[in-house]
Parts: C-alpha cells; sequence; structure tokens
C-alpha cells in the first residue's frame, strides 16, 4: 500500500542507575493507511515506546524504520507531518478556545481556511456550541472529543494513540473511542492505540500484545 510503517527487527532499552532495562527485542510490525490496531499489554512493557518509534517520534536502539508515504520513502520528520497524535492527558492549549484548538494545527500548515474546517470539525463532534469554551470550561470527554478532532483535522495518513480513554469513564470512553474509528474511517487514516482498555482494543482489526519483550496476536 502507498502509506505503509515497516518496523524491521527492532530492540529497545533504557538505562537507569544500576541496570539496562530491556524492553523489547527484534520486533517486526507493518502498518497501512486504513487500518486499525491496538498494542496491549501489562505496565512497563514497553508499549508507549514501541507507539513512539512507529511515529517516528524516537529511535529503536537497534533495528530499522521505514515510512513510506503516498508511495515514496520518507523521513521521521515528514513521517510527524503525516500523523495526528492523541493522548491520556489532552494536551490543549489552555489558552485558546475549542475553535482556537483545532485551527492550530491548520494554521501552523498554513491553511487560510483553518477556522472555517475547525468550525466543521466542531460540528462533525457535536461540540458546535463549546467553539467559544476554554479548556478550562469543558468537561474530560468533551476535552478529549476537541483532541480526537484536532488529531484529524488535518486529514494525516496516520493517528497514534497513547491510552485515549485512560482518563474517562467507561460511557465517555466509548463515545471518544467511536468518534476515533468513525473518524479513522471517514479520513482514511490509520489507527494504532496503546490501552489498557479490552472494550477499546477489541475495536480494531487487529490486536498485538506486547509482553516479556515479544508482540504476538493476542488472543
Amino acid at each position: 500500500m502507498k502509506n505503509t510503517i515497516t518496523l524491521n527487527n527492532i530492540s529497545h532499552h533504557f538505562d537507569t542507575t544500576s541496570e539496562r532495562i530491556e524492553l523489547f527485542k527484534d520486533l517486526s510490525i507493518e502498518v497501512h493507511s486504513g487500518e486499525t490496531m491496538a498494542i496491549v499489554g501489562p505496565s512497563g512493557a514497553g508499549k508507549s515506546s514501541l507507539l513512539s518509534i512507529a511515529a517516528g517520534l524516537e529511535k529503536p536502539a537497534a533495528g530499522k524504520v521505514h515510512f513510506v508515504i503516498e508511495g515514496e520513502r520518507v523521513d521521521a520528520l515528514d513521517m510527524r507531518a503525516n500523523s495526528g497524535f492523541i493522548f491520556q492527558q489532552f494536551h490543549l492549549m489552555p489558552e485558546l478556545d475549542a475553535i482556537g484548538n483545532l485551527a492550530l494545527p491548520l494554521r501552523l500548515k498554513g491553511n487560510r481556511a483553518a477556522f472555517d474546517i475547525a468550525a466543521e470539525w466542531l460540528e462533525n463532534v457535536g461540540l458546535k456550541d463549546r467553539a467559544r469554551h476554554k479548556p478550562h470550561q469543558l468537561s474530560g470527554g468533551e476535552q478529549q472529543r476537541i483532541a480526537v478532532a484536532r488529531a484529524f483535522v488535518t486529514k494525516p495518513k496516520f493517528i497514534f494513540a497513547d491510552e485515549p480513554t485512560g482518563n474517562l469513564d467507561a460511557r465517555t470512553s466509548d463515545g471518544v473511542a467511536a468518534l476515533m474509528f468513525d473518524c479513522a474511517k471517514e479520513v482514511g487514516s490509520g489507527l494504532i492505540l496503546v490501552t489498557h482498555s479490552n472494550r477499546l482494543a477489541v475495536r480494531t482489526q487487529k490486536c498485538l500484545r506486547l509482553e516479556r519483550g515479544q508482540l504476538e496476536i493476542a488472543a
């Protein structure tokens, strides 16, 4: 496919003052735009590090990572420019209102229609009437809906989500999850997420479990 992330035999570790902690070794995986994938596993297994490597935010200690966008090999910087990110903490700009937060990624790309597009997305996620509210005036679920819309507003090739429902109650989590998958389908983005939630993981086309340095298809 024309948009692909390929990890070839990657390994990663981190060093403490007394020892080296091996997270994983010789992992290989390929992800395409239009696919949805979950990475699950115990805390400390290296799920977030694996996600960061797949997104081009972090380099593996060993192995190769290849990014292909529109059929062309690109570097990590170009990969990040074609990606959207959703985190457990919403990371909205506190000084900007909802529409300002949504418009920001578009403005940074020089899009003169940034606020018009942001307004459309606000309506898409059911928050048209919250356009002029700042983050502290929104509920957690509303903030995460804004964060989801912000990730998709530039129509990226890939979305990377790290515990995107971790701070939400079950009902709100289900709503945010449905929104993410609907947006991924509409935009055609690949969606790769790290989660402890089985309710979220089972929604994906492929679920991989990272444990004791090994990556396997989850049962």
